[in-house]
């Protein structure tokens, strides 16, 4: 089983890439993790629909079938992380081919994804940039699987 992450648009700040590139380095000890990135609509002609449906087009091209979809929205629902990493187990004992969880774009999602796909998280009730979430969620998954192994992580 993979998890894959797809994402909206280049994380940019140095510090930021810095800490995902350590947390996907750890997350090779438990399973397979993997970034798309897709391109984030910058068109000022456009509206902010118009660019949420074409964002919805560009993640709906890394979709497979067989593969178990979460949001990650502010809207979802939120999970402490043994209850977050209790989640991962249960997903893995159904063995899907990937688990894919989608971070929007600045205005979040385009109509057409939330009719296709309802099961959603939120990473808590703050706001963050979604360059911030990138690596809070990648450290997330890591901690999860950190849970499930009884590594020392979670309690440090």
């Amino acid at each position: 089983m993979k998890i894959t992450l797809i994402q909206v648009g280049k994380t940019n700040e140095n510090y930021i890439q810095t800490g995902i590139k350590e947390y996907q380095k750890r997350l090779k000890n438990y399973i397979v993790f993997e970034e798309i990135t897709v391109a984030e609509a910058k068109n000022k002609k456009k509206t902010i629909k118009e660019q949420k449906a074409e964002e919805a087009k560009n993640i709906l091209k890394e979709i497979k079938g067989g593969d178990l979809v979460i949001l990650l929205d502010e809207k979802g629902k939120e999970y402490s992380s043994p209850e977050f990493a209790n989640f991962l187990q249960k997903k893995m004992n159904q063995s899907p081919k990937r688990i894919v969880f989608i971070l929007g774009g600045p205005f979040g999602f385009d109509q057409s994804i939330y009719q296709q796909f309802n099961q959603k998280f939120a990473l808590s009730q703050m706001t963050f940039t979604h360059q911030m979430v990138r690596l809070f969620f990648i450290e997330q998954i890591y901690r999860g699987f950190a849970i499930l192994n009884n590594s020392p992580y979670h309690h440090i």
